[in-house]
C-alpha cells in the first residue's frame, strides 16, 4: 500500500461510487459535502479545508496503483495533534482489512513525517463498523457529543477519538 496525494482528475472518478446512498454519505462527512456529492462541491470542501484548516487530501493505492482508500489529514502546530477526516474505502474492499492497513499508513505519516504527538478524528457511534476499523488502529474514545447531528429524524452523537504516538 502507498500513500499519494489526491489528484481530482485521476481520483474522482473512483471516489464518487464509494457512497451509494444519502445515509452513508452522510455517516462520511456530516454532510459538510452535500449531497448528491459531485466533483466541484468536493473541490470546493477541499479547498475550503484547506484554507481553513489546513487540511492535505491524500489517497492510498495497492502496489499497482489501484485507488483502495481517501483520507484528509491537518496538524495543528501549536499542539502537536493531527486530524483525519473524510476517510473512507473502496465499497468493494471494506471489511477486508485494507482500512486498517490505511489508518496504520496515515498514522506512521503523522507521527514520523509531521511530527504530531497525537491524531484525533470524529466518528458517529452509529457507524460501527468505522468505529471498530479505528479501535483496531489504536484509537480510544476520548469524548462523546450527545446528539451532535441530526440526519432526518435520527439524532447522532459524535464520538471524538484519539491515538497516540507513544503508543503506535
Amino acid at each position: 500500500m502507498r500513500i499519494r496525494p489526491y489528484i481530482e482528475d485521476k481520483d474522482y472518478s473512483y471516489l464518487e461510487k464509494w457512497i451509494d446512498n444519502e445515509r452513508a454519505h452522510a455517516m462520511w462527512c456530516a454532510n459538510h459535502i452535500p449531497y448528491p456529492m459531485t466533483k466541484e462541491k468536493l473541490y470546493q470542501t477541499l479547498k475550503e479545508s484547506e484554507r481553513d484548516w489546513t487540511d492535505s487530501a491524500y489517497v492510498t493505492t495497492g502496489n499497482d496503483g489501484t485507488l483502495i482508500g481517501f483520507f484528509c489529514y491537518s496538524i495543528d502546530v501549536s499542539n502537536n495533534t493531527g486530524f483525519l477526516k473524510y476517510v473512507i474505502v473502496d465499497s468493494e474492499k471494506r471489511g477486508k482489512g485494507y482500512g486498517e492497513k490505511m489508518l496504520r499508513f496515515a498514522l506512521r505519516y503523522a507521527f514520523t513525517i509531521t511530527g504530531a504527538e497525537a491524531v484525533q478524528l470524529n466518528v458517529f457511534p452509529e457507524n460501527l463498523s468505522a468505529k471498530r476499523c479505528y479501535e483496531k488502529t489504536g484509537f480510544v474514545t476520548r469524548q462523546i457529543t450527545k446528539g451532535a447531528f441530526r440526519y432526518k429524524e435520527e439524532l447522532w452523537d459524535r464520538c471524538n477519538m484519539i491515538a497516540v504516538k507513544e503508543k503506535f
